[in-house]
C-alpha cells in the first residue's frame, strides 16, 4: 500500500452493479459519482438486454439509497421501463439484497488493499473481476425449505417453552 507524505488521493470511482440471481450474472459500471443519472444508466444497461427487455416483469431489489428511494424513483423506473418493478429492502437490511454480497466480495478481493496508482487501474481491476465472476459464478441454490422453517420454529418454541417452565419453577422455589 502506498501511503507516505507524497501520497496523492486520486479521486474515487462509483461502482454500480445489478445482479441476476437466476443466472449469477453481474452487470456493472464505473461512474464518476452516484446519483439518479448513473443509476438509471445501469438500469438501461440491463433492461435493454435480453432476456430483460422482453420479460414480462423484472424485479429490481434496491436499498434505500438516495438515487432509488421512494415513490419518485419507482415512478421514474416504471415510466422508463414498464416491465420493471422496484422493491425496496427494509431500512438497515440491505444484507438481504444479493448484490450486497457481491459488493462485500469486491471489497475483500478487489479493492483491498487499495494500492492503486490511478482511477483507470481501479476501473480495470473491477471490470476484470466482474468478467471473472460472471465466468465462474453459479446461481445460489437455497436448500432451506418452508418445512425446514416450520421445524426450526417448532424447535425454538419447545426451547423457549422449556426456558419459561424452568424460570417459573425457579420463581416458585424462591
Amino acid at each position: 500500500m502506498r501511503v507516505n507524505h507524497e501520497y496523492g488521493r486520486g479521486g474515487a470511482v462509483a461502482y454500480l452493479a445489478a445482479y441476476d440471481v437466476h443466472r449469477a450474472r453481474v452487470f456493472g459500471r464505473c461512474e464518476a459519482s452516484t446519483g439518479i443519472a448513473p443509476f438509471m444508466a445501469l438500469v438501461e444497461q440491463v433492461m435493454t438486454t435480453e432476456p430483460y427487455a422482453s420479460a414480462r416483469r423484472v424485479f429490481w431489489i434496491v436499498d434505500n439509497g438516495s438515487s432509488h428511494r421512494g415513490k419518485k424513483a419507482i415512478d421514474r423506473l416504471t415510466k422508463a421501463f414498464p416491465n420493471a418493478v422496484m422493491v425496496h429492502t427494509p431500512v438497515h437490511a440491505s444484507w438481504t439484497n444479493q448484490i450486497e454480497i457481491f459488493f462485500s466480495i469486491v471489497q475483500r478481493k478487489v479493492v483491498s488493499p487499495n494500492d492503486f496508482t490511478d482511477l483507470t487501474q481501479v476501473r480495470d481491476r473491477l471490470r476484470a473481476f466482474e468478467d471473472h465472476y460472471n465466468a465462474a459464478a453459479q446461481p445460489f441454490q437455497w436448500r432451506f425449505t418452508t418445512s425446514d422453517l416450520d421445524d426450526l420454529l417448532a424447535r425454538l418454541d419447545r426451547y423457549t417453552s422449556a426456558d419459561r417452565h424452568q424460570e417459573s419453577s425457579i420463581a416458585l422455589a424462591a
